[in-house]
């Protein structure tokens, strides 16, 4: 079989701050940008990697979600603990210091994890986790 990752899906609460975070912070490309009834997805995605897409969607969408399903979505992104993406990076060191002086919310510094491998870990402005990994 040959099957492929071509899109993960991250809630956002604020699809311009989603929007500013992903584009202007990380540095990925805009690819879509789509409105429906008040709510947008948005998919980005790395510069020069067109088979990988992150789509910004917004977590109340779903049909059939009640209001207490929504406030618990809410409550989950806001402690980091719904939704995460794992990143990677040549440069982590390098990486770390340009989202720090953009004042992103650092979760955690760079760090050697006891199973292997050198992260960092930040959160997005709906309080999803990022982690950022190192690698050759």
């Amino acid at each position: 079989m040959d099957i492929n990752i071509h899109s993960c899906f991250m809630p956002h609460n604020d699809p311009e701050a989603a929007l500013g975070f992903y584009r202007d912070v990380l540095g990925f490309e805009v690819r879509n940008d789509v409105g429906y009834e008040g709510m947008r997805w948005i998919t980005v995605g790395p510069v020069g990697r067109p088979e990988i897409n992150v789509v910004l969607d917004p977590p109340g969408a779903n049909p059939g979600i009640t209001e207490e399903e929504k406030r618990v979505i809410g409550e989950m992104m806001a402690k980091g603990t719904y939704a995460s993406l794992l990143l990677s990076t040549k440069d982590l060191n390098g990486t770390f210091d340009r989202l720090q002086a953009k004042d992103v919310d650092i979760v955690q510094e760079p760090t050697d994890q006891p199973w292997g491998v050198r992260d960092c870990a930040l959160r997005d402005p709906a309080g999803n986790m990022i982690r950022i990994q190192e690698v050759e």
